[in-house]
């Protein structure tokens, strides 16, 4: 059976938010032995290597790929942020907090939808994202009524919070910049400047980097976020911001929680206590409100 653009855009973000979650159980475990500046250098690399290779071997990378390469600097300069914060804040954050901040990614998004693109959020949108908020607070504040009215957050939290500003940036930019180049190909000249951009302001870090002496973990981290949680899946959110609005896309981001809880059970970490559950249950009924709202 042939899927039709919008389910298949649910498809590729249905995957995306699977794969993603792994890179915050493993990267909260990798964080403290590695700068997160060389640790994403390597990723850039990595993922862009195999990129390359697959927009090459499928629909090749023409010429006219290079027009405007400005967009590609843009792009590229919003996910090495991400990405740097994203590892910097995981040095003290726990990984089932920042996955939550993460879910503040789509509320963030359908604010830059409409002023990118006018694309219109309507109410129950509205409603599923206020409710998807209100579940990731709940989650970020640990379940704690005292904290959240303190608004005590933690380092980490804070410093991912501005990389998921960036991330949010992204999607309506990738349909606002992108000029009919195949995903792979738009990919990864957006991984090349990434690249760039990241050697330039992180070379220091690589060259002290001990990388021989490196524990195991930091390296099944840099090789699960390099091949499934950075090729994977910019291609599945490339693939998904051309058919879906930007909200919908972002959508998603509510299912992390619940994966990164799975991705801890399994690697013998302890789970969360029941009341910050609530939290996580809240972004759920979030991402099912924005998928009832095909219309």
């Amino acid at each position: 059976m042939q899927l039709g653009p919008a389910r298949a855009g649910h498809l590729a973000m249905l995957a995306f938010s699977a794969l993603v979650a792994g890179s915050f159980s493993l990267g909260a475990m990798a964080a403290p032995y590695v700068s997160p500046a060389a640790l994403t250098v390597l990723r850039f690399a990595l993922a862009g290597s195999l990129v390359g290779a697959a927009a090459l071997a499928t629909t090749g990378i023409p010429r006219s790929t290079w027009v405007a390469p400005w967009r590609y600097l843009v792009l590229g300069s919003m996910l090495a942020a991400y990405f740097v914060l994203m590892f910097k804040g995981l040095q003290t954050a726990e990984a089932i907090s920042t996955a939550a901040v993460f879910t503040l990614t789509p509320i963030m998004a359908a604010g830059f939808g409409w002023l990118l693109l006018r694309q219109i959020t309507t109410r129950r949108m509205a409603l599923a994202l206020v409710v998807g908020a209100a579940g990731a607070l709940w989650v970020i504040f640990r379940a704690d009524l005292a904290a959240l009215m303190k608004f005590q957050i933690g380092s980490g939290e804070i410093i991912y919070f501005w990389g998921c500003v960036a991330h949010a940036i992204y999607a309506p930019m990738v349909r606002k910049l992108n000029r009919g180049e195949p995903a792979l190909v738009f990919t990864f000249g957006m991984m090349v400047a990434g690249f760039a951009l990241l050697v330039l302001w992180g070379w220091r870090d690589v060259v002290e980097t001990d990388w021989a002496n490196l524990p195991g973990i930091v390296w099944i981290c840099l090789i699960y976020v390099s091949v499934a949680a950075s090729s994977m899946t910019f291609v599945l959110l490339q693939y998904a911001t051309l058919r879906l609005p930007s909200a919908k896309v972002m959508a998603y981001t509510y299912l992390v929680p619940s994966w990164v809880i799975l991705w801890e059970i399994a690697l013998g970490r302890t789970p969360p206590p029941a009341m910050v559950l609530g939290g996580v249950a809240l972004t759920v009924l979030a991402l099912l409100l924005l998928l009832r709202d095909e219309g």
